[in-house]
């Protein structure tokens, strides 16, 4: 796209610039002087002060933009002071963006009169996903009526110039893309990543990179010139206002400074290459400028002088500010939900049995009736399969393609894409195929989605819901029967609900849905048609529309008798899934000495009930089909024995598959790796008998 320079900025616009140039210049060179008190890794955005402040002048209070580490001078440019700058780089408890949890320059803004601001994360390009999910939210938003703005919202995402070669990055061109969603990609290329040069690192720099994604617009500017920078990013700003299409502009920029105080300029690059970028200084440049065109020099000094003390005053007060309080450090870990208690009728007269995957379609459609908001998208979930377990199945046809439709096949763009979606509003739901494809997902769920809401200081949790086909049966084979939840229970900042039939499925999608945080639904193919052998109860009389199912809350699916109890011969079984039926088969052979409890949910985990019966039975042993090695089951059975040490009568056991790598196809090995009834019968035997 041509950029039209010719057009003069005014001497107002260059003046507020060279202002925040020398407030830049003055941060970096005190922080540079203190660094016995900056002891955090922070980088700073000298060289890089053009581009980013004619960034942030385009930018209106609708707009959204996601700075990366060295944008500092684009927050300055949007409003923000170096004092709250500073309170982040010193970590103090008024740190407005994190309170005091994360790096300098990682904002995240809610502030009514400014731009927003998504949490921001270190990994390099990760904030291309969410933020496009920015994009996609208000595209949906403006085409179903939902909220009325001032004038159309833009989404900036910034990046380094290294950081497009990362794979979610183009997950992201490609989505933006593909849908023309009104986003603008700002690649700030000062031809370093770290030590990494560019000729070591790409083929080519974003511009001729993003040819490739057909729909997304592009233009070069020199991003060390002010006035340049200003007039493109207007053009492109005025652009995907008016046009609602993506656009990617390649700004070159200098590296003055280091790359962060804690990997120097002196550790790999020469004085030639300093000298180079120095020459192209954005306040030298600008300051030569505004001289030619007339400006006072003492004027300009003035600037200068006053910028210096702003900043050392900000930083002196911003070094005297309080520290968090070690109390606070385990708060917004999650958003309060309002689904506490179990509420609605379960068993409604009348009605007949329904299978789980019809609890889900059920339970989703009725959400989408009553809530605009709520919109599901993933792989192959739109109207003309339905999913590959028809687990989607009329909801396409229902709600049109722009509520339920097809993704690429992007994993991480499907669950990352949720915090942007959350953030303006929207109610994502979103499936992954199957658990063995998560994994491309895992970044955008550890980076992004579970830190979103504690780093963020509570002001972004993300509420989603992913769904999850998980489990082995029938020889599915390696790459599509895996079990992952000891994997997503280690991730801090989710949550984990895993049911094991339709009523407590419908129950529970509805509380996820009205839970402000992210919540994964792992959904047992096996149990989804009731059509392995023995699992016929999984099928379950609906619940009305009316129910919900907190998360959190177990379930003693059967109780041993009191008369074996009191004689200390029953022993307690705790699982989920598809353990539940091999539980419920094996009890039979011990008639009133086996309890089982079903979890239904592992992150918040009913940790009280279990307790509870441990502490009454005094024998527990921990069902999963997982892979038993290092397991959720594993480290479960740790906690129980460690509460209940004192009223065990044999150590708590858990059982699940052989330590395998995968589940293999051939049925015969696939039943050897797998937990069944008759296996879990001799542990029974042995346990009772200890």
């Amino acid at each position: 796209m041509e950029i039209d320079t010719k057009q003069k900025v005014s001497q107002e616009i260059l003046l507020k610039a060279f202002r925040h140039m020398m407030i830049a210049k003055a941060t970096a060179d005190v922080y540079e002087e203190n660094r016995n008190i900056c002891k955090y890794v922070h980088s700073t955005s000298r060289g890089h002060e053009a581009i980013q402040l004619a960034t942030a002048y385009q930018l209106t209070k609708e707009d959204w933009v996601s700075p990366y580490y060295r944008d500092e001078s684009l927050l300055l440019g949007i409003g923000f002071e170096p004092y709250q700058l500073m309170l982040q780089l010193l970590a103090k408890s008024d740190d407005p963006f994190s309170g005091g949890r994360s790096y300098y320059s990682h904002p995240s803004s809610r502030e009514e009169n400014l731009p927003k601001i998504i949490h921001q994360s270190s990994a390099t390009g990760m904030q291309a996903i969410p933020t496009t999910g920015v994009a996609q939210g208000i595209k949906y938003i403006q085409e179903f009526n939902l909220k009325t703005y001032e004038q159309n919202p833009v989404v900036v995402c910034s990046f380094g110039d290294n950081s497009i070669t990362e794979g979610e990055v183009s997950e992201a061109f490609q989505f933006a893309a593909l849908h023309q969603l009104p986003i603008i990609f700002l690649v700030q290329d000062n031809e370093w990543g770290i030590s990494v040069t560019k000729e070591e690192a790409r083929t080519s720099d974003a511009y001729d990179f993003a040819a490739g994604f057909v729909g997304l617009n592009r233009m070069k500017v020199d991003g060390t010139d002010f006035e340049a920078s200003f007039e493109a990013m207007k053009k492109a700003v005025d652009f995907v206002r008016t046009e609602r299409k993506p656009m990617l502009v390649c700004a070159s920029t200098v590296l003055i400074g280091h790359h962060t105080s804690g990997v120097r300029r002196e550790f790999y690059r020469d004085e030639k290459d300093l000298e180079k970028h120095r020459a192209k200084d954005p306040g030298s440049l600008l300051r030569k400028r505004l001289l030619e065109e007339g400006s006072d020099e003492d004027l300009l000094k003035q600037i200068e002088k006053k910028a210096r003390l702003e900043v050392e005053q900000a930083f002196q007060k911003a070094v005297e500010a309080e520290d968090p309080k070690p109390e606070t450090v385990e708060n917004h870990v999650f958003a309060p939900t309002s689904v506490t208690e179990e509420v609605g009728e379960r068993e409604p007269q009348g009605q007949e049995k329904i299978v789980m995957v019809d609890a889900a379609i059920h339970a989703i459609q009725e959400i989408m009736w009553k809530h605009p908001e709520a919109l599901l998208y993933g792989q192959d979930v739109g109207e003309r399969i339905g999913g590959v377990f028809r687990e989607t199945v009329t909801l396409g046809k229902k709600f049109g393609n722009k509520r339920v439709f097809n993704t690429p096949i992007q994993e991480a763009y499907i669950i990352g894409s949720t915090v942007g979606m959350s953030a303006v509003g929207l109610k994502p739901i979103v499936e992954v195929q199957f658990a063995d494809y998560i994994y491309p997902g895992i970044n955008q769920l550890i980076t992004e989605v579970s830190k979103s809401c504690y780093l963020s200081n509570g002001k972004f949790p993300v509420s989603n819901i992913i769904r999850v086909p998980i489990g082995a049966y029938g020889g599915g084979g390696p790459y599509h029967s895996g079990s992952v939840e000891s994997i997503l229970c280690n991730i801090k900042g989710i949550k984990v609900a895993y049911p094991s039939n339709a009523a407590d499925f419908k129950g529970l999608l509805k509380a996820a849905f009205y839970d402000p945080n992210p919540v994964l639904m792992l959904e047992h193919k096996g149990l989804y048609w009731s059509k392995v052998p023995g699992t016929e109860e999984a099928k379950t009389i609906e619940p009305a529309e009316d129910y919900i199912l907190p998360l959190g809350k177990g379930n003693v699916i059967l109780e041993a008798d009191k008369n074996e109890t009191e004689k200390g011969r029953t022993m307690l079984i705790v699982t989920y899934g598809m353990g539940v039926y091999w539980a419920k088969e094996a009890a039979k052979t011990f008639a009133g000495k086996v309890e089982i409890i079903d979890l239904r949910t592992l992150i918040p985990l009913d940790e009280k009930l279990v307790f509870e019966r441990t502490k009454l039975h005094g024998k527990c042993l921990v069902l999963t089909e997982e892979q038993l090695n290092n397991s959720f089951a594993e480290a479960f059975a740790h906690r129980i024995s460690k509460e209940c040490f004192r009223y065990l009568d044999a150590p708590v056991e858990a059982m699940g598959s052989l330590n395998l790598p995968a589940v293999p196809i051939n049925l015969v090995l696939e039943k050897e790796m797998l937990p069944n009834a008759e296996k879990l019968a001799n542990k029974i035997g042995e346990m009772l008998n200890y």
